[in-house]
């Protein structure tokens, strides 16, 4: 009995009607789809036990990737199985071949984005992304994509690209400042003097980490949580100071005044204890740096003096100078050390 359900079953998917083949067609690529949803999430964890490479970034390769091959799968499938007219075969080979092509542009895309994202992110941690690169390469990739598929189907492309050069001239022309910009964020980025998460300062005065640059402006984030637009042409003809590179371990030097009446010995050895107190407690300072203290110069109330200390992050600056100051004076203060008085 269940043989003969069976037979019958097949018989109806190979000779039944328009609707019977519509609904095995759709049968077929939600199967598909379902499948290798299964098999591109296994896929992702095997690759990211194997590369080492962060869950995200393969998520975002493989975006889209399930429902596409599966989709070929089972076009493909409903094209072998089904018993449906030759003219209909032949639209269902185009529709295969067309979207294997779409399958591959988007792969190549998504891969391109993730690699320049990749490479080009300072920090694994940092969420941000090169929003011009990968904008402007998988627009790239999408057109090339797009004139092959209908050179695939015998549509000439010769007269496309020629409207494409004319109307790109034009358009040139008329979105120069737009154009500036793009070109400026571009050689920005190529000449990587600048990464995703850097914390930069311009000669123009801003200053503030690097979150996101995209075809017409960079976008800094200050300390404060503030957000700074700047157009790429500023950035590029801007002089930069990028606290990150080579490393993002900087040195700084906090200035103190003291009376002429003390024990410049005593001072100097007592400063220098409380400077390898800050840097091995403070998760901001580098331990194992040894700090320094250099009397500067004499002037008509007292002598100045720099403490020299080294710190993770220019970020971290203000921080270490407030925990430094406040046990300096309390330890100065205990050791009868006295700080220049201002004199109006």
């Amino acid at each position: 009995m269940d043989e003969t359900i069976l037979a019958i079953a097949k018989n109806e998917l190979k000779h039944g009607g328009p609707h019977v083949h519509f609904l095995a067609f759709i049968f077929f690529n939600l199967l598909g789809i379902l499948l290798f949803h299964f098999v591109f999430r296994f896929l992702i964890v095997i690759l990211v036990k194997i590369t080492h490479i962060k869950e995200k970034t393969w998520k975002s390769t493989f975006r889209f990737m399930p429902t596409l091959v599966g989709m070929l799968a089972g076009s493909r499938m409903a094209k072998d199985f089904l018993n449906v007219p030759w003219f209909i075969k032949e639209l269902m080979e185009n529709h295969f071949r067309s979207l294997l092509l779409i399958t591959v542009t988007f792969f190549i895309a998504h891969l391109s984005s993730s690699l320049i994202k990749a490479r080009m992110t300072r920090r694994e941690s940092e969420s941000s992304s090169m929003s011009i690169l990968t904008t402007v390469i998988d627009l790239a990739i999408y057109m090339a994509g797009f004139l092959i598929i209908l050179s695939s189907y015998g549509i000439s492309i010769s007269p496309l690209l020629t409207a494409l050069g004319a109307g790109g001239l034009a358009s040139a022309l008329a979105l120069q400042d737009t154009l500036s910009n793009l070109f400026s964020g571009i050689t920005t980025i190529v000449s990587r003097q600048v990464h995703m998460g850097d914390y930069i300062s311009l000669s123009s005065g801003e200053s503030g980490r690097v979150v996101d640059m995209n075809w017409r402006n960079t976008t800094l984030r200050t300390s404060t949580g503030n957000m700074i637009i700047v157009p790429n042409k500023s950035i590029a003809a801007s002089i930069i100071t990028n606290y990150e590179q080579p490393q993002a371990e900087c040195t700084i030097a906090i200035p103190l005044t003291i009376t002429y009446g003390n024990d410049l010995e005593a001072v100097e050895r007592v400063t220098l204890r409380v400077a390898r107190s800050i840097l091995d407690r403070s998760q901001y300072g580098v331990k194992g740096f040894m700090p320094a203290v250099r009397f500067d110069k004499m002037g008509e109330y007292g002598i100045t003096l720099k403490v020299v200390l080294r710190i993770r992050n220019i970020v971290d600056e203000t921080t270490i100078r407030h925990q430094f100051i406040k046990e300096i004076i309390r330890v100065y203060q205990q050791e009868g050390i006295e700080l220049l008085v201002r004199h109006d």
